[in-house]
């Protein structure tokens, strides 16, 4: 018998996944310490990407944290709450962006697929976006919130909506 290696909630050196983190972040739940929207409101992609980008550093330097505290606890020291949060703290200045690897364009990839599965939808309310120097007003930003379609997926088909939209590539890789 084969056992799966592939975590079930993440990936390969992922927390958690994108796909689960923007269902759950579009539904209001402020996943991983992220704000907390009005699902009805939605929010805009650059939003989205940002929050999943700050949700993977704080959970990489809890990761960090907690294994740097079971190192001393081992060692025989003691470790305060106070000083946890404070290993916490340091481990989390460590981290720069850029280490969660997905790239703005990668995330905007992602989106377009959950557009084509009609999981997320525009809301109609926009903002101006503001781009730096002397330019003309960037585009608009669109918010976005979660369909009853992309409500109702199932967390497997959230975990891989390349594989959802395009199943014959999936039989590809499965097989």
């Amino acid at each position: 018998m084969v056992t799966a290696v592939r975590p079930t909630r993440g990936g390969f050196l992922r927390p958690f996944g994108c796909g689960w983190f923007i269902r759950e972040f579009l539904l209001g739940h402020g996943p991983e310490g992220a704000p907390v929207i009005d699902p009805e409101k939605g929010a805009p992609q650059a939003d989205i990407n940002y929050q999943y980008k700050a949700a993977l550093v704080r959970a990489f330097a809890r990761d960090n944290a907690e294994r740097l505290i079971e190192e001393l606890e081992k060692s025989g020291q003691e470790v305060s709450p106070e000083r946890a949060e404070e290993i916490y703290q340091e481990e989390l200045k460590k981290i720069p962006h850029k280490y969660t690897r997905m790239r703005y364009h990668s995330f905007l990839v992602y989106f377009g697929l959950l557009k084509r599965l009609a999981w997320v939808e525009e809301t109609g309310e926009t903002e101006s976006s503001a781009l730096q120097g002397n330019y003309p007003a960037g585009p608009a930003r669109k918010y976005y919130r979660l369909t009853r379609k992309g409500k109702g997926a199932t967390l497997v088909e959230w975990s891989n909506p390349l594989f959802t939209l395009y199943p014959e590539i999936a039989e590809r890789y499965r097989g």
